[in-house]
């Protein structure tokens, strides 16, 4: 074999030998799984039975009234506190207030019958603006029975509600005809995050 040959079968013989190297490299066994993964977020679902909870006419001084109100867990999640925001707007007919309406209308309590709690003691509307009261928050401690707040999923708390218009002995004749528009609105949170 003349050295032409030699030479080009040489080069043949190591492209031959490269293409099977880089052709082997990719040549191995394999093994390939799927897994399927979904996320969806709960839900805060709070509902209040009685929208309207109090709707008086021709109060007097020395009136109280006595209401009965439930807020119920319609989510998936369970609600760690429910704060009760007040705001109120006074109507007055005569334009002759010279105080806040809203100072004569006491909140003697709010009672929680499930959690045997009292978020709201003693208090005026008009201080009751300036707090935010968790109305779902067990404040009662016994060792003999299990300390938790909140409101579970599908579970429902019952309120009862005082509300008076305080006869503060000196003359009230500039709330004759007046008017007070309270609402009340339960802003839910969720509990804290925790390892799933």
């Amino acid at each position: 074999m003349n050295v032409k040959k030699k030479l080009g079968f040489a080069l043949t013989t190591a492209m031959f030998g490269f293409v099977l190297l880089i052709g082997g490299t990719y040549a191995y066994f394999s093994d390939q799984e799927v897994t399927n993964n979904s996320f969806a977020a709960g839900t805060l679902d709070l509902s209040v039975n009685e929208t309207a909870i109090i709707n008086l006419v021709n109060l007097k001084p020395g009136d109280t009234m006595l209401r009965e109100f439930a807020i119920s867990n319609d989510g998936s999640l369970k609600i760690e506190n429910v704060f009760l925001e007040t705001a109120y707007a006074v109507t007055d007919v005569g334009n002759d207030n010279v105080d806040d309406f809203g100072k004569h209308i006491k909140v003697n309590f709010l009672w929680n019958w499930q959690q045997e709690s009292e978020p709201i003691f003693e208090t005026t509307l008009y201080d009751l603006q300036q707090m935010d009261p968790d109305v779902v928050k067990r404040d009662i401690w016994d060792p003999l029975w299990e300390q938790r707040g909140g409101l579970e999923t599908d579970e429902t708390h019952d309120f009862w509600v005082e509300f008076e218009f305080v006869d503060n002995d000196a003359e009230q004749n500039m709330y004759q005809g007046d008017g007070l528009d309270l609402e009340w609105a339960f802003n839910a949170t969720q509990s804290a995050g925790e390892e799933k």
